[in-house]
């Protein structure tokens, strides 16, 4: 939710509202099972013979259970990645598999990453969905621009004579409220093709790389290309949003508070509307001021009746060539199967009738040296040799 100037003026309509849903666990002891509640959508039920509303609770006990065994600390440092909205969870150290890497000297090797190191990773990695410079890309959210301002900007606003045309501009320096979850996703998620693989120094560079193109400043220094990023200099990032969401959840000195926060906010129907309910003859004025509307005609589709058909074609096995093996090892179909990001869809015989006219030539030139917002050799390291049996696959399958 954004805390917005118009508050009064909107306290008895619609409010465009992310709603946080917090749950407690139920106990376990049955004992004191009737003494628990449970929060749900912020509302409070009673647990009562092992069920709070129409849900049953699990009210059996583990204690004493002997399946499995303890995981090792070990194995307990190579799952727990995930990072906290005060810093809690950083990495300090470059790790595999739950131990530090260790330098030359043998010392636990520092993570750490400048933000011209991330320039490189990015548009290594991420510029051929993302776009230049953060902007965005087809079927890719932008990642750098907007403004606190545009956050009050209510896509359907009732209180105003006429909604406003113009929608919250949300990016990661203008919504998000702190960078932790920028840095968990980036090494969690990213990159698209292959998750999972950026080391602890690669994400801060990359995180350090997305705070400099949003102008984020820390502790009052500009983030400039051999700005490095690490542990000590991530906990002094204040991102501008930070205190743009209400109710107030984040009240770690009592957890229960932030829960009863939200159950009070939405225990008062005037912060999200008061109106009566309608199932017919709901819209009284001109449908053409909602600006929400869908653009596209679905009448030529809507009522075509479901296919009856069962049959599918026989499988045939076939070998696969070098480029389809390069293809799919290398991610290419990342961009090549999906026709939101605009790169030409491998199969799409018009598309690639087009291309072909260029001549096969041009067409690995395109591939070795980059085209568009695809970067030279898609980002990898393949040779011409590789990337020409990739290319042949690809028009072959084309065909």
């Amino acid at each position: 939710m954004f805390k917005l100037e118009n508050t009064n003026m909107l306290k008895n309509t619609l409010l465009a509202v992310g709603i946080s849903l917090f749950l407690i666990a139920c106990s376990s002891d049955v004992s004191d099972s009737k003494n628990e509640t449970s929060v749900d959508g912020a509302v409070k039920y009673p647990t009562k013979d092992g069920k709070y509303s129409q849900y049953h609770v699990n009210m059996d006990k583990f204690d004493g259970s002997t399946i499995g065994r303890a995981p090792t600390k070990t194995e307990i440092a190579a799952w727990d990645t995930d990072v906290m909205y005060d810093g809690t969870g950083l990495p300090e150290f470059d790790m595999h598999e739950g131990k530090p890497v260790l330098d030359e000297d043998g010392n636990p090797k520092k993570a750490q990453g400048s933000v011209e190191e991330g320039s490189e990773l990015y548009d290594a990695q991420c510029v051929m969905c993302h776009g230049d410079f953060g902007s965005g890309g087809k079927g890719y959210p932008k990642l750098a621009g907007g403004s606190l301002e545009s956050l009050k900007n209510q896509r359907l606003n009732p209180a105003d004579e006429n909604p406003s045309p113009d929608s919250p501009d949300r990016t990661i320096g203008s919504y998000w409220p702190y960078a932790s979850t920028l840095y968990w996703y980036i090494q969690e998620s990213m990159p698209f093709n292959s998750p999972k693989t950026l080391t602890n120094s690669e994400t801060y560079a990359l995180t350090a790389y997305m705070l400099s193109i949003n102008d984020i400043e820390i502790d009052g220094e500009s983030l400039d290309d051999d700005f490095i990023l690490d542990k000590e200099q991530f906990l002094k990032i204040v991102m501008p949003n930070v205190d743009g969401f209400y109710p107030e959840t984040n009240t770690p000195e009592n957890p229960k508070l932030g829960v009863e926060n939200m159950t009070k906010y939405l225990s008062n129907p005037k912060n999200y509307g008061t109106g009566t309910r309608c199932m017919s003859n709901c819209l009284e004025d001109n449908i053409d001021n909602l600006k929400l509307e869908i653009k596209d005609d679905l009448t030529l589709s809507a009522n075509e009746k479901l296919s009856t058909k069962r049959d599918l074609k026989a499988k045939v096995e076939t070998k696969s060539s070098i480029g389809e093996t390069l293809y799919n090892d290398y991610g290419c179909a990342a961009c090549h199967s999906n026709k939101a990001i605009g790169a030409p869809v491998v199969g799409d015989k018009s598309i690639w009738e087009n291309i072909n006219k260029q001549g096969f030539d041009k067409v690995l030139y395109n591939a070795i040296n980059g085209i568009n917002a695809m970067p030279p050799r898609g980002g990898t390291d393949l040779s011409d040799d590789e990337l020409k049996e990739i290319v042949s696959y690809m028009i072959n399958s084309s065909k």
